[in-house]
C-alpha cells in the first residue's frame, strides 16, 4: 500500500512539474525573429480576445499559458491602440507594453490633458473641443441609460449606483484625470472609455482592499472626490480623510463646503454661497443636519490617485476639523471652538488661504 501511495505521490509531483515547465515554456518568446508586427487593440476587446488575436498572429507561443498568466496578473489593463510587437518578445513584455499604453505615435494623434479635481462638465468641454462636438452633445452621450448600462457590463467598478436619478452626472468621479494621446478622429465614447480605462488601471491596484471595505466603490470614490477638493491645498490628505471618517462614525454631518457648492452648481471661484444654498436639503449638500452621518449621493469631481489612496489608507486620529494655510500646512483640531480659533489665528497672521 505504501509503495502504491509513493508511486501515486510521485506521479502527482511529476505532473505538477510538467505543468510548470509547460507554463513557462508557453509564456516565453514565440520565436527568435525580430520582425516587427503592428498589432491593434480596439476599444471594448476583452483580454481573452486579445490573447486569441496574439495567438493567431503567431506572436505568442501558447494561448493556454497566456490565459493562466492573466489569471495571476489580473490587474493588467490592456489599453486600446496600435502597438509594435515582435515574436522575440516574451508574453510579459508584450502585455506590459499594452498595460503601459506604449502605442505608436502618429501624426493624427494629439495629447489631451484632463485636470484632476475638476467636475465632469469641464471634461465635457474638453472632449467637445477634440471631437468637434458641443458640450451638450457630450453630456447627452454621458447620460444615455443604454450606454451607461453597456459600461456597467464592461467595467467592474461601475454599478447601478450611478443610475440614481438624484445624481447630476452618472459618470462624475469615474473619469480618471490624466494626459491621454487621442486619435483626432476619436469619438466621444472612445475618449470616455480611455478615461475609464485609466480609472480601471488605478483601481485594480486596490481591488482587494475595495472588496474588503465596508464602503462600496461608489461611496469610496464619493469620499475621495471630497478629499480631492477639500484637501487640494493640504499636505496631508490621509489626515483629511481621517477627519471625514471620524465624522461619519460619530453620525456628524461632513460639513463640506465643497459638496454645498456642487449641490448649488457654483464653482468656488464664482462667488460666495447664499444662505438658502447652504441650508438647502439636497442629496449632495452635507452641511444640513439632515445629512448627519451620510455621504452625498455621488462624487463631486474626479479624484486623483492620491485622494483615492488617502481614502483607502486614512490616518487614524481623534480629530473632527481641519484647515490648511496658504502654504498647504494642515492643522487638525478636535472641537469647533478650536477650529474657529485656528482660522482666526491664520487670518491674523496673513496665512489664510484665499480662493482665486
Amino acid at each position: 500500500m505504501k509503495k502504491k501511495l509513493m508511486i501515486a505521490g510521485g506521479g502527482i509531483v511529476a505532473f505538477i512539474v510538467l505543468l510548470i515547465i509547460f507554463y513557462f515554456y508557453g509564456i516565453s518568446p514565440a520565436s527568435k525573429s525580430d520582425e516587427v508586427v503592428i498589432f491593434q487593440i480596439t476599444s471594448g476587446e476583452s483580454k481573452t480576445d486579445i490573447i486569441d488575436a496574439l495567438d493567431e498572429e503567431g506572436l505568442i507561443k501558447n494561448k493556454l499559458s497566456a490565459y493562466v498568466y492573466l489569471v495571476f496578473h489580473h490587474n493588467l489593463n490592456l489599453q486600446a491602440g496600435e502597438y509594435e510587437i515582435s515574436p522575440n518578445m516574451s508574453l510579459k513584455e508584450i502585455l506590459n507594453q499594452f498595460h503601459e499604453g506604449k502605442i505608436i505615435v502618429e501624426d493624427n494623434t494629439e495629447d489631451i490633458t484632463f485636470v484632476e479635481g475638476r467636475r465632469l462638465v469641464r471634461y465635457a468641454e474638453d472632449i467637445a473641443q477634440i471631437t468637434s462636438t458641443t458640450k451638450e452633445e457630450v453630456l447627452e452621450v454621458l447620460s444615455s441609460e443604454e450606454y451607461l448600462n453597456e459600461l456597467i457590463e464592461k467595467y467592474w467598478f461601475l454599478s447601478e449606483d450611478i443610475l440614481n436619478p438624484e445624481i447630476y452626472y452618472p459618470l462624475e468621479g469615474y473619469l480618471f484625470a490624466s494626459t491621454y494621446e487621442i486619435y483626432q478622429e476619436s469619438s466621444i465614447k472612445d475618449i470616455i472609455e480611455r478615461m475609464l480605462d485609466g480609472m480601471n488601471a488605478v483601481l485594480n491596484n486596490y481591488k482587494e482592499e475595495i472588496e474588503n471595505s465596508q464602503y462600496s466603490i461608489h461611496e469610496l470614490l464619493t469620499l475621495a472626490s471630497i478629499v480631492e477638493v477639500e484637501g487640494s491645498t493640504s499636505d496631508d490628505r490621509a489626515g483629511v480623510a481621517g477627519v471625514f471618517y471620524n465624522r461619519l462614525k460619530s453620525k456628524m454631518s461632513l460639513g463640506s463646503d465643497a459638496t454645498t457648492y456642487y449641490a448649488a452648481g457654483v464653482e468656488f471661484s464664482d462667488r460666495d454661497l447664499y444662505l438658502s444654498e447652504i441650508n438647502d436639503i439636497n442629496a449632495y449638500n452635507t452641511r444640513p443636519v439632515a445629512m448627519a452621518g451620510r455621504l452625498p449621493i455621488g462624487p463631486i469631481c474626479s479624484p486623483s490617485k492620491e485622494s483615492i489612496d488617502a481614502v483607502l489608507h486614512p490616518e487614524e486620529h481623534d480629530y473632527y476639523f481641519f484647515v490648511a494655510d496658504k502654504n498647504g500646512k494642515t492643522y487638525f483640531t478636535r472641537t469647533n471652538a478650536e477650529h474657529d480659533a485656528k482660522i482666526k489665528e491664520l487670518q491674523a497672521s496673513g496665512m489664510w488661504y484665499e480662493y482665486n
